[in-house]
């Protein structure tokens, strides 16, 4: 018969509820998740070998397929096709089971059908080692971690031992893999060796498979998981994505567990008696281990790692950007009153309609960009000059744009136009305050006096608040109030410091009328 041939643990339990419960064809089919044809064809099989429910239940599996089926038949001579070479060749971009059989039957035209085929592929498959049922696509994934058994260097003056990382990387289709030396586990040295390891590849992978590490995953989750910032950042801009391993999930990231430990037992067990004063030479010496590890053949595949990398990881990698990426670390910061963003102890303006928002602020060696909602509304160069502040005028309200535009040569100037009196007191003005700023308002405060008194008033009122050495906008107007500037000016007379109270700062009566 044609029937599909099945278990004989599950043929006996058709049988079971067949025969002992009374169950319909379609009910037994449901209830073993398969075809109500299958369920018939055990039962048609069973009555044909003239079989009772008391003798199935006797009979060992063994026997039952004996009576059901006949006897085995002889294995064909047939050529067999590589399971291996399958295996390999799946990892191809765009490659199929049903294409590797087609190329198999050219090869040997009187081969097994595509059904004996795969059978004879996952017969083997299931005998792997249980990581190598996943198929790694050409090119696809990149597998990174970090080593639990660390290096270490040697200050050369203190002979103290200092751990640092060790930082790995493995292409899933060829198992090549690059490592190297970080001193930490953060961002920055994070970032950096996915930048070496690119570099290292000649290409970018399609998609990035870390560790739940914080360097990479700040949302830990198994559904949801959330990528670092700035690895994120990273990722888009060499065109791939970040797909974190899920917690507690071995599977999804044996190809770096066995990476480390084959880096550990390949690369840190030959470092093991060797000292190193310097993470640039350790790194020397890892790389120059690394490239023996990825020219050993391996036994399971029959080829190196760079064999594989050749022919399956490199022509499917993306090309490496024009431009390396550029680290920045990515910050919340408020803004404050003035309209400006601290950020390592200097502050930054935005357009003051932001007051009090909060932002994010993207900072390089170079630059500090700060965002809203994804939109760039600030950029300025970086500064470390502790509590200054960097401010461009458009951030500013209109009145702290003008006051911004008065410089004390400008002031001067404009005072030198009404009459060299009024200049001079602009000049004294400015002189006599902390801060030139602090004058910018008197001093803009009499020149405006000239549009109601005119400019030959005003030229005779600032000579005699010069005569009497009055600084302020107060004194002139004061003056041009009373008409003062139409009288003639007080005889000069030397300065007396004696009993009588007068001084050179006191008026007197006379000076108010």
């Amino acid at each position: 018969m044609a029937t599909e041939r099945l278990s004989m643990r599950k043929a006996k339990e058709i049988l079971r509820q067949k025969w002992v419960l009374g169950l319909s064809h379609r009910a037994v089919a449901q209830s073993l998740g398969m075809s109500a044809g299958s369920v018939g064809g055990v039962v048609v099989r069973a009555q044909v070998a003239g079989l009772k429910w008391e003798q199935v239940e006797a009979l060992t599996e063994d026997e039952l397929e004996l009576r059901l089926y006949g006897p085995a038949v002889k294995a064909s001579r047939r050529p067999l096709p590589d399971p291996a070479w399958v295996h390999q060749e799946r990892k191809r971009p765009g490659v199929t089971l049903e294409l590797l059989h087609a190329e198999y039957l050219e090869a040997h035209p009187g081969g097994y059908g595509y059904t004996q085929f795969c059978d004879h592929y996952r017969q083997w498959l299931a005998k792997q080692r249980p990581t190598m049922r996943l198929i790694h696509r050409g090119g696809e994934k990149l597998f990174v971690d970090y080593s639990g058994k660390k290096p270490h260097v040697v200050d050369p003056t203190t002979g103290e031992w200092r751990e640092v990382e060790l930082f790995v990387a493995v292409l899933g289709a060829s198992n090549y893999t690059y490592a190297e030396a970080s001193p930490t586990q953060r961002v920055f040295d994070f970032v950096s060796s996915h930048l070496r390891a690119f570099e290292y590849f000649g290409g970018v992978p399609g998609a990035l498979v870390p560790d739940q590490l914080k360097s990479g995953v700040i949302v830990p989750c198994r559904y949801e998981p959330g990528a670092q910032r700035t690895y994120e950042e990273m990722a888009r801009h060499y065109g791939t994505v970040v797909l974190p391993a899920r917690p507690a999930s071995p599977r999804d990231k044996a190809k770096v567990e066995v990476g480390v430990q084959i880096a550990q037992r390949w690369i840190l067990a030959r470092l093991r008696n060797q000292t190193f004063f310097t993470l640039e030479a350790l790194n020397e010496r890892i790389w120059e281990l690394l490239e023996e590890l990825n020219a050993r053949r391996m036994k399971v595949y029959g080829a190196s790692r760079r064999e594989l990398f050749d022919r399956l990881d490199k022509p499917a990698l993306k090309p490496l950007p024009s431009e390396r990426f550029v680290y920045a670390e990515w910050r919340l910061v408020r803004v404050g009153p003035d309209y400006h963003v601290q950020i390592e102890h200097h502050f930054y303006s935005v357009p003051h309609e932001l007051l009090r928002e909060e932002l994010e602020a993207r900072i390089t060696g170079t630059t500090v960009e700060i965002f809203r909602r994804g939109e760039r509304v600030a950029s300025h160069p970086r500064s470390d000059a502790r509590g200054r502040h960097t401010t461009m005028a458009s951030h500013m309200p209109k009145a702290h744009q003008k006051h911004l535009e008065w410089t004390p040569a400008r002031i001067t100037h404009w005072a030198g136009t009404v009459g060299p009196n009024t200049q001079a007191l602009a000049e004294a003005i400015l002189k006599d305050r902390p801060h030139p700023e602090m004058g910018y308002r008197s001093c803009l405060g009499i020149l405006r006096l000239a549009k109601q008194y005119g400019s030959e008033r005003l030229e005779a009122a600032c000579g005699r608040a010069l005569s009497v050495r009055a600084r302020s906008y107060r004194h002139v107007a004061a003056i041009l109030k009373n008409g003062l500037d139409r009288t003639p000016l007080p005889q000069q007379t030397e300065p007396q410091t004696t009993g009588n109270g007068t001084h050179e700062n006191v008026r007197g009566g006379g000076y108010y009328h």
